[in-house]
């Protein structure tokens, strides 16, 4: 099958991997129809980052080829949205709601898992870990098939940010980052009802999204003239929660900075922190909780709001192309020409 090859930094190019098999009685082989590239991804494609080298991925949602013998719940043909790491619900992790913490999971396209960005991936667990989807009679639309593909990970990270620093009805919101995952963390705070969310974005395109996603303000500013900004739009108080999605030591500081005494931080940016000091949280009695997304956790809902049309989480791509382009596809957001690109890689 043809799938993405990381060969090193700024090094994609399309090869050519095994067709997946069923190797365990509870695995299943999804044909993909869709899959992405993430942000994160970037970090390895720049070399900030290390990852393995060779089939990557962790974002899709496809039709099932095959199940193995136990697998009970799935049968050939279901689509499916598969979060980007695997878990065998059985564990205390995922017993508890964090399927991300899963003691005998793992992520797609690492370690030797095939990723999304080819044409078949092994699902380890498939019954606790792809989600169907009900298929209508009349097909899903482009417009669905976006945001399925959205769920499989940014806007459940998205999400997740929001329901860790415990966004609710008519809170005050700030979000840092304004790339894929921030840009759902805003259309997260709004699906929860915060009253107003201040979105930190310096991109024009991206500032226009987060208000049709539901932001009242935005700041362009970044570091503390952002930090002065955020306090100038709440009278000095700050605000209830801020939501960091991108990881740096800028963005936890600005974070940090303008969250009102007692607020919560909700984070979930890949931590690349070198300087960031708790004390800053400490004399402020701010709380901070995030992590990896438990993605498999919070699809049933997300999915139950595409399906009934109240969020398009989808919107956040704004480049495609298939596979074979997928050199074009990390450039358009290495190079900032695109938020989110989009991998058509079958149809359903």
């Amino acid at each position: 099958m043809k799938a993405a090859i990381f060969r090193g930094k700024k090094h994609i190019e399309l090869g050519q991997r095994p067709d997946p098999t069923v190797q365990e009685t509870t695995d299943a082989v999804v044909r993909v129809v869709r899959g992405c590239v993430c942000g994160s991804d970037l970090w390895y494609y720049r070399g900030i980052n290390h990852h393995k080298v060779g089939s990557i991925g962790h974002e899709y949602v496809g039709v099932v080829e095959a199940v193995g013998e136990d697998v009970k719940n799935l049968a050939v043909g279901d689509f499916v949205i598969a979060p980007f790491t695997y878990n065998d619900g059985t564990c205390p992790a995922c017993r508890a709601g964090f399927e991300s913490n899963c003691e005998h999971g793992g992520a797609f396209g690492d370690g030797d898992n095939d990723g999304g960005q080819g044409e078949k991936v092994r699902a380890p667990y498939a019954d606790a870990t792809l989600v169907k989807v009900p298929a209508p009679a009349d097909g899903f639309t482009d417009a669905q098939l976006a945001s399925f593909t959205a769920l499989s990970d940014v806007m459940c990270t998205g999400y997740h940010a929001a329901v860790s620093a415990g966004v609710k009805q008519g809170d005050t919101v700030a979000v840092v980052g304004d790339g894929a995952v921030g840009l759902s963390a805003v259309l997260a705070a709004k699906l929860l009802g915060a009253g107003r969310i201040i979105a930190l974005s310096r991109h024009a395109d991206r500032q226009a999204l987060a208000k049709e996603f539901g932001a009242s303000d935005i700041i362009a500013e970044r570091g503390d003239d952002a930090v002065r900004a955020v306090l100038g739009l709440t009278d000095g108080a700050g605000v209830d929660a801020a939501l960091e999605c991108v990881g740096t030591d800028q963005s936890i500081e600005t974070a940090a900075g303008i969250v009102r005494a007692g607020g919560m931080i909700g984070a979930v940016g890949v931590p690349l922190y070198e300087k960031f000091d708790y004390k800053t949280l400490f004399w402020k009695n701010i709380g901070i909780k995030g992590g990896v997304a438990p993605a498999h956790h919070y699809i049933p809902e997300l999915l139950q709001h595409v399906l009934d049309g109240t969020i398009n989480p989808g919107r956040v791509f704004d480049y495609s192309t298939d596979l074979d382009h997928i050199t074009d596809a990390y450039a358009a957001m290495d190079e900032r020409r695109a938020i989110k690109s989009l991998l058509t890689i079958s149809q359903p």
